[in-house]
């Protein structure tokens, strides 16, 4: 008999990829996406599943506790796969209280739903930004699960605080939960603000290449679908109260980044422009994923060279997208194609 999966934030660039996952890997289960459709939250990544009869969209805030509570009534959910997050840093620089709101507030309300109704898994989908950062003369250093955690700006610690309310809640009320914290993701439906897609479509316009100071910062990337793998086996067989790291083993510096993009698309390297760089910037991220690898058989597939390939040419092959994000245009698409199916 088919689980069924709340995944809220599903709207979003790994939650809409995890969503598309699991309706392929397991078409017996039911997928419920719960998402509040901010800026960086697109119904019209969802169109395809739309009309799955085993899909379900569900238009709320995380935070709105009468909404979760409400949807929990209605559909008795087996699994919550926690997606829905601000996440983008420069934003956590502006404006730190949403921030807070939604990665720690919109935490609990998901899990005291859980505790009220039962739940078999709460999954807590986190970073490996809440480790800080490693230096760059160290490559032989690594986040393991029992890093320290050392935050350096207000997403990763709005993060870190939602990861240590999960573990609270199941070493004091016995919740089922399972935490991961990933390196940097790419691939398709990544919000154009975030560094691959931002550098792919600057660089189509001809449009200057912004990177923050010397661009010498080091990043792990993972490809989305690995990702969602890595999720995948967690929830089903990870351990409860276990903390898996899930890292590519691709790191790069993100100035090899934009030139590669630059290569891959027959642009000029001057169109790198560098500017001031972000304040409390992370030098180095590097996960060591040994322990899922270890326990859940899980590595990553996905090359970080055919990665960028299969990336580039989504957003080549796919620019209605994020087209319509550029315009803004996107943001009307619930009430034009879904505001009467609710």
């Amino acid at each position: 008999m088919g689980k069924t999966i709340i995944v809220t934030g599903g709207a979003g660039f790994i939650g809409s990829n995890f969503v598309f996952h699991m309706l392929d890997g397991h078409p017996d289960d039911r997928i419920i996406c719960l998402d509040k459709l901010t800026y960086a939250g697109n119904l019209s990544t969802l169109c395809s599943v739309m009309d799955r009869p085993n899909f379900r969209f569900v238009k709320a805030d995380i935070c709105d506790r009468n909404a979760v509570n409400g949807l929990f009534e209605e559909e008795h959910p087996d699994i919550v796969v926690n997606f829905a997050a601000e996440s983008h840093v420069d934003r956590s620089i502006e404006d730190p209280g949403v921030f807070l709101r939604t990665n720690i507030l919109g935490t609990q309300v998901m899990m005291d739903a859980c505790r009220k109704y039962g739940i078999e898994r709460y999954h807590q989908v986190s970073t490996d930004e809440v480790y800080g950062d490693l230096p760059l003369d160290r490559p032989d250093l690594f986040f393991t699960e029992t890093t320290p955690i050392h935050t350096s700006s207000p997403y990763s610690a709005s993060k870190a605080s939602a990861d240590l309310l999960v573990l609270a809640y199941h070493r004091t009320f016995g919740l089922p939960v399972s935490i991961s914290r990933c390196s940097n993701n790419y691939g398709p439906y990544q919000f154009p603000e975030k560094l691959i897609p931002l550098m792919i479509i600057n660089a189509l316009h001809d449009k200057p290449l912004p990177v923050y100071g010397d661009g010498l910062n080091v990043r792990d990337w993972l490809y989305v679908e690995d990702h969602c793998e890595a999720i995948d086996r967690i929830i089903h067989d990870g351990r409860v109260g276990e903390v898996y790291n899930v890292g590519g083993h691709n790191e790069m510096a993100n100035i090899d980044i934009v030139k590669l993009i630059c290569h891959e698309l027959g642009k000029p390297e001057s169109l790198i422009t560098h500017v001031a760089d972000r304040k409390g910037h992370d030098l180095r991220y590097a996960i060591d994923p040994a322990k899922i690898s270890r326990e859940l058989g899980w590595l990553p597939k996905t090359k970080f060279s055919d990665g960028i390939k299969k990336t580039v040419a989504w957003y080549l092959n796919n620019r209605d997208w994020w087209e319509t994000i550029i315009s803004g245009e996107y943001q009307n698409y619930y009430e034009k194609m879904y505001g009467n199916r609710v």
